[in-house]
């Protein structure tokens, strides 16, 4: 089952792709392939995870603190999530 979630962070991409792996991992998702997509000029990325518990997109924004929050999701709306936001972004990884 694929999830996507939501994260705020003070930090900026690096600080935070670690962060959201943390948090991964915390909760029980062995991450065994990532990927960190986002726009220097945005407040915004993109961190696309595969895991034992299924493929997981987590959209992070700058924000005071770290928050996180994740959900269950169908396919579709997991591609949909995806691909609506690497296009928005017209995004770097790294």
């Amino acid at each position: 089952m694929p999830y996507i979630g939501f994260a705020r962070s003070p930090h900026g991409p690096r600080k935070t792709y670690e962060m959201i792996l943390g948090e991964l991992g915390r909760r029980g998702f062995e991450v065994g392939f990532s990927k960190h997509h986002w726009a220097g000029d945005l407040s915004f990325g993109l961190v696309v995870a595969g895991t034992q518990k299924g493929a997981t997109a987590v959209r992070w924004s700058l924000g005071k603190e770290f928050s996180f929050r994740l959900e269950a999701v169908d396919g579709v709306t997991f591609d949909e999530f995806v691909e609506d936001t690497v296009e928005y972004t017209d995004a770097d990884s790294g």
